[in-house]
């Protein structure tokens, strides 16, 4: 029996319960902030008894499938995690003329903006320290920066357990989840809640960043799938 047939022979675990539960543990990231900012619980008390468990989980869950399972949940969890960084830095490095437009002397081009002032702000939060502050500490940074890109990480394990087979979907896909995403973020307590004046080029600047992250996403998901995928491919072609 070949490898590949003794792979196909273990058990399928890319179905609706488990991408359900692969999902769930997943949006643990975003839920940290949202639980915070409609006063549910606090994002430091949820990061530690919440997110970190399920992040554990979730990894585990992955290793345990590529070592008894098809491996099909394994790239599950492992595409959609490196699409959803990938898509994160894209996102990011979108942003990076308005934050600096002065700095950058791009004023002229694009307006200043402080897109990333949310980012240490999370980081004070998780580590107990005031919201606002004169001068963020280092490890509120850090931190910050380590919950942006958990929430870009997750988002795209979330998007591969939704759409379930990657070879089958279009990247399109991927840009309808993000603007799903900017839809959210907008009738949220966000803006008010961290004292963003919510304006139309702030919206119009969100939504262009979040359409790359979505087209970005999509298009290195789809990608990973068909290169890493060929079980992707044989559920694709069974299904």
């Amino acid at each position: 029996m070949t490898q590949a047939g003794t792979q196909f022979d273990r058990p399928q675990h890319w179905n609706g319960t488990w991408r359900f539960v692969i999902f769930f543990l997943a949006a643990t990231s975003i839920w940290c902030l949202l639980v915070e900012m409609y006063g549910l619980c606090s994002m430091r008390l949820f990061t530690f008894w919440v997110l970190i468990p399920a992040t554990f989980v979730l990894y585990a869950l992955a290793v345990w499938d590529r070592k008894r399972g098809d491996g099909t949940l394994w790239r599950g969890v492992m595409i959609g995690s490196i699409a959803g960084l990938l898509a994160a830095v894209a996102y990011d490095v979108f942003r990076l003329p308005f934050v600096f437009s002065n700095a950058w002397g791009l004023t002229h081009i694009v307006p200043q903006m402080p897109l990333f002032k949310v980012f240490p702000r999370f980081g004070a939060m998780i580590l107990n320290q005031p919201l606002e502050q004169a001068t963020y500490p280092l490890s509120a940074h850090v931190v910050g920066w380590i919950y942006h890109f958990s929430n870009g990480i997750t988002f795209g394990v979330m998007y591969v357990a939704i759409i379930g087979q990657p070879v089958r979907r279009s990247w399109w896909w991927g840009v309808a989840l993000a603007t799903g995403i900017e839809m959210a973020l907008l009738v949220s307590p966000y803006g008010k809640f961290f004292g963003i004046t919510v304006t139309a080029l702030f919206v119009a600047v969100t939504l262009a960043a979040h359409l790359i992250f979505g087209a970005v996403m999509g298009w290195s998901t789809r990608g990973m799938a068909r290169w890493r995928g060929d079980t992707f491919r044989r559920l694709a072609i069974e299904n």
